[in-house]
């Protein structure tokens, strides 16, 4: 699979795997020491062909991606859940894209949100309460399901009605994840 866009990734051992998965292109950000100059490369290549911005699914990566995406307005966003990032050695437990295999990078770059202007969402605060998502026993776990789910990536309680409506998911979207949320739950 070629992908036309420019995808920014974290580190070296990032574009490998990425490379190995599909055709790409990639600038590195050497981990949350992203600078002006790489800003710049990023913003050039988005004008000329379009970011994906691909972070691993961890506090660093979010930051990561929070700053470009306020210094690069318009880039495509590229989620993988902890689960799909995690070393699969026992005795290694990070994180990141070049832990996970080239099906869930696949994926994750076949179903790339691209976040178009905002407009408002029907999905609530209360919402977000009722399906205690927020504020309650066990709501961080919840949230991040959702998150794999809704492919939105893990969010805090505050962004997470801030993600919803970036990535404009519909009520619909929202309430059938939810109600797969608590199948699980059930059987889990």
């Amino acid at each position: 699979m070629r992908i036309k866009e420019v995808i920014v990734v974290e580190g070296k051992d990032d574009t490998v795997k990425i490379k190995l998965a599909v055709d790409a292109d990639t600038i590195e950000t050497n981990g949350s020491a992203i600078n002006q100059r790489t800003l710049e490369q990023i913003k050039h290549a988005k004008e000329k062909r379009g970011v994906i911005i691909f972070t691993d699914p961890d506090y660093p990566g979010e930051r990561i991606r929070h700053i470009i995406d306020q210094a690069v307005p318009g880039c495509k966003h590229a989620f993988l859940t902890k689960d799909n990032a995690r070393a699969k050695h026992p005795k290694n437990n990070s994180l990141g894209i070049e832990h996970a295999s080239v099906e869930a990078i696949q994926r994750a770059l076949a179903d790339v949100y691209e976040v178009a202007d905002i407009q408002q969402t029907d999905i609530t605060k209360e919402d977000l309460i009722r399906h205690q998502l927020i504020g309650g026993a066990g709501a961080s776990q919840k949230r991040e399901r959702l998150g794999e789910l809704l492919q939105i990536g893990h969010t805090n309680g505050k962004q997470l009605l801030k993600r919803l409506t970036v990535f404009q998911i519909s009520k619909a979207q929202f309430e059938a994840a939810i109600e797969e949320l608590e199948q699980e739950d059930i059987h889990g």
